[in-house]
């Protein structure tokens, strides 16, 4: 999970460039806004994902460190984990660091965390079309096509392409991935149950 000082390196990484110019592959693109708007925005984005945590309703943001530099984030989330089973994945990385298959590896450990860790069924995601990048890893790793969805982004009419890999699907040697230290925190993702010193609703 990053620390604030990595979120500093991320908004700064961000700002350099996730994308060319006149390539559009978010559906919020958070990233253009002017500075400063666009730093404060990002760390109140993060900062709020930290604070709403729930069992029932989480996202893990987790950094992308590169030779001890944050370069990207690659975050995991879900409603209901405990009866669904089911996570949803979003990502960028740093345009310079794109094309050495940091991507892969990045969904490929989000993957593993899901399945192996987590005891996922089935994760969701989805990509800009004509984003082929994104295309290209979701194909290495297993995905396959689920539906599609029409949004409008900044004036232009851009269609989603929804994927979904199933544990079965999953392509598990693309990305070989080891996990440390997740047991203590099962609970905290809805498996198992809180005690009441564990764990406060207001």
């Amino acid at each position: 999970m990053p620390t604030d000082a990595d979120l500093l390196e991320l908004a700064a990484a961000a700002r350099s460039g996730i994308t060319d110019p006149d390539q559009i592959v978010f559906l919020v693109p958070w990233h253009q806004l002017p500075s400063p708007a666009m730093e404060r925005q990002f760390l109140l984005h993060w900062w709020q994902a930290r604070g709403t945590w729930s069992p029932s309703r989480w996202q893990l943001t987790l950094a992308v460190i590169l030779n001890g530099r944050a370069v990207g984030m690659q975050d995991i989330m879900a409603r209901e984990f405990a009866i669904t089973r089911a996570v949803a994945s979003a990502s960028w990385l740093a345009r310079d660091y794109h094309g050495h298959g940091y991507g892969t590896e990045m969904r490929g450990g989000m993957l593993a965390l899901a399945f192996d860790g987590l005891g996922a069924g089935v994760a969701e995601s989805g990509y800009v079309v004509g984003n082929k990048p994104s295309q290209r890893v979701s194909e290495k790793l297993g995905y396959v096509p689920n539906g599609e969805e029409v949004f409008a982004v900044e004036g232009k009419r851009m269609v989603e392409q929804k994927v979904r890999v199933t544990r079965d699907q999953w392509r598990r040697d693309v990305v070989p991935t080891t996990i440390e230290g997740l047991e203590p925190c099962l609970k905290l993702f809805g498996i198992g149950d809180l005690r009441p010193d564990e764990w406060a609703t207001f």
